[in-house]
């Protein structure tokens, strides 16, 4: 048996065992603030680690890019695109956020 097959086998397991956990959902008003609560936190870090993970990826593009437009500034339009495609991370999180509120 490869690797790869003990994976799918583990997770078809796996997902097969939770199922039989699973609860019928209640109309108890404590559950209802609880997950209404976690899908606030989880918008939160849906946006913050986004944008987190937008400015650490910026500052590497950026400051390579001021070094390639320093030696060819013909080159500042093609190159501002890679500046700005890290910023789509904020904008799938900000998506996320709506879509859990």
């Amino acid at each position: 048996m490869t690797r790869y097959n003990k994976i799918v086998l583990a997770s078809l397991v796996l997902a097969l065992a939770t199922t039989g956990f699973a609860q019928e959902a209640g109309t108890n008003a404590a559950t209802d603030e609880l997950y209404r609560g976690l899908r606030a936190v989880g918008a939160g870090l849906a946006l913050g680690l986004g944008a987190l993970g937008t400015g650490v990826a910026q500052a590497r593009i950026g400051s390579s890019l001021v070094g390639a437009v320093a030696e060819d500034a013909s080159k500042a339009g093609s190159l501002l695109l890679y500046f700005l495609i890290p910023e789509t991370l904020v904008i799938f999180g900000f998506l996320a956020l709506f879509i859990l509120n």
